[in-house]
This record gives structure tokens, C-alpha cells and sequence, in this order.
């Protein structure tokens, strides 16, 4: 049996901008067909895609990806029973280590994180936050089963669709259901720079004013008609969701996500919110 594939390709002209910059602050490239091109990575994309899930999607449909899970169990249990505020922080702990997944202090020593960024969605944190309660008013000790059984379902669409790794514990790996092709132009696209002066506002009224800026810099920028490619398996989307109604409701999200998002990069200085 063969599986099915949703493939989505895009057109998008995108005037002067700094969508996606490299270690040195200018627009990132690809050498493709022997010439230099415009290149915006594909995890700025995803990230944006994400961030315009949360306009149409319930925070239960999302996750969350940080090293702070313990903070956000805390806070779960304490939303489930406020009399456990002064144990919350102990019980979060305790039932995110027994998952498997290792805690540690953070390098001031003072918030206990994760030794790694953990994509987790909303709904498995109060699954974890769920069975530190119960083991509290039951007086007993976090079941470990049941805490990796919290990591392995109830995924949320986001997660469902990029995917996990868990280094401490493979079998809470979701693997992506969708891939994200770096976009590029498609042509050759030169780098440009904005050379720009900035007026010192009080020291212009002054009567003693000398005519020189209050600042100058440069700022790197390139324009280009983008190549955008996405591909969803189906069927793998279905399996890491459960149900085939949440899959086509996330494949519809996913497709709109992908067609009016874009990354944050310059966007104060270039305005550059074109649609394809």
C-alpha cells in the first residue's frame, strides 16, 4: 500500500527584506543551477507556521518547545489543585524525571531545566501534571508508566507534524509527518546594503548643532520571487494523530499556515508582508 502525500508549492515575490540572516547578518543563499540565490531556511518557516497555528488552533491543538517543561508542569498542577502549590515544583520534577528524561539546575543554578529543548504539546504537559496530582493525594510515588505513557500520546498538531526526538528516551520520538524544503529564489539574487543615518532629535533644535548623523550603520538586504515546497504523508499524520478527521483539520491548518506566514526577521525595517 502506497501512502499519500499532500505536496504544496509556492510562488512568493518578497520586496527588499532580511527574512533569514546568516552569522554575519546578511540574507542566507544557496548556490543552485551554478548561480547564488536567495535561501530562507526551513526552520525559520516552520517556526512561523507554528506561530500562525496559534491564531486559529487551541492551545490544546499546540506544544510548546523549551527546556522549562518542569515550570510548565508547575504551573499545570497548581491550575489543578491550588493547595498543592508549595509541593508543585517537587512533584513536576519528579514526574518529568520519570519519564526518563533528565532535570538539572540551569547555569545560574537557580530553575530546573531540561538538559535539551523538549517539544512537548499542551496536552501531554497536563497529562504529566495529572498524575503528579494523583500520586499526591494518593500518597504514593509517580508511576513511571504512566509518565512515558503522558509523552506518547496526545500529540498536538504542531508536534504531530514536525516531529520529536527525545535523546534520553527514543520511544517518545514522533517522527515528522511533514517536510519543509529551504525556499529559494528563482534566480539569481544580489545582496544589496541600506546605508542609513539616524537624527539625533534634541541635539538637532540645538543652536550649536554640528550637521552630522546621530548614528549610521548599514543594513544587508536582498528582494526575490521565493520557491517554497511542503510536503505532508498522510498516513503517517493519521497514525501520530489518531484520527483521520484531526489529520485533515490539520493538513487545512497546515495549508493555510504555510500560505500567509512569514518569518519576523527585519520585518520592523521592511514591511515585508506579501502574500503569495
Amino acid at each position: 500500500m502506497h501512502n499519500k502525500f499532500v505536496d504544496i508549492h509556492v510562488l512568493q515575490s518578497v520586496p527588499p527584506s532580511c527574512i533569514n540572516r546568516d552569522e554575519n547578518g546578511s540574507p542566507k543563499t544557496a548556490i543552485y543551477g551554478g548561480v547564488s540565490r536567495l535561501r530562507v531556511s526551513s526552520q525559520a518557516w516552520k517556526r512561523a507556521v507554528r506561530e500562525t497555528f496559534t491564531v486559529n488552533l487551541s492551545s490544546e491543538e499546540s506544544a510548546q518547545r523549551t527546556v522549562h517543561i518542569v515550570d510548565l508542569v508547575t504551573a499545570a498542577i497548581i491550575e489543578r489543585d491550588a493547595s498543592l502549590a508549595d509541593r508543585a515544583p517537587e512533584l513536576a520534577e519528579a514526574v518529568v524525571t520519570a519519564t526518563g528524561v533528565k532535570v538539572k539546575l540551569d547555569k545560574n543554578g537557580q530553575l530546573k531545566v531540561t538538559g535539551y529543548l523538549l517539544f512537548l504539546s499542551n496536552a501531554q504537559v497536563g497529562l504529566l501534571a495529572d498524575e503528579a496530582v494523583a500520586a499526591a493525594h494518593e500518597d504514593r510515588a509517580i508511576d513511571k508508566k504512566v509518565a512515558k505513557a503522558a509523552l506518547r500520546g496526545e500529540n498536538s498538531i504542531d508536534l504531530a507534524l514536525f516531529g520529536r526526538m527525545v535523546a534520553d528516551w527514543p520511544d517518545a520520538n514522533v517522527d515528522a509527518a511533514c517536510q519543509v524544503a529551504h525556499a529559494i529564489s528563482t534566480h539569481n539574487a544580489a545582496h544589496e546594503f541600506d546605508f542609513f543615518t539616524a537624527v539625533d532629535d534634541v541635539k538637532s533644535q540645538s543652536e550649536d548643532a554640528d550637521a552630522g548623523a546621530g548614528m549610521m550603520g548599514t543594513v544587508e538586504f536582498s528582494s526575490a520571487t521565493l520557491y517554497r515546497y511542503a510536503s505532508i504523508n498522510v498516513d503517517a499524520l493519521v497514525d501520530n494523530l489518531g484520527t483521520r478527521s484531526v489529520a485533515q483539520t490539520a493538513i487545512s491548518e497546515f495549508v493555510r499556515a504555510f500560505i500567509t506566514s512569514m518569518p519576523s526577521g527585519k520585518v520592523n525595517t521592511f514591511a515585508n508582508h506579501t502574500l503569495p
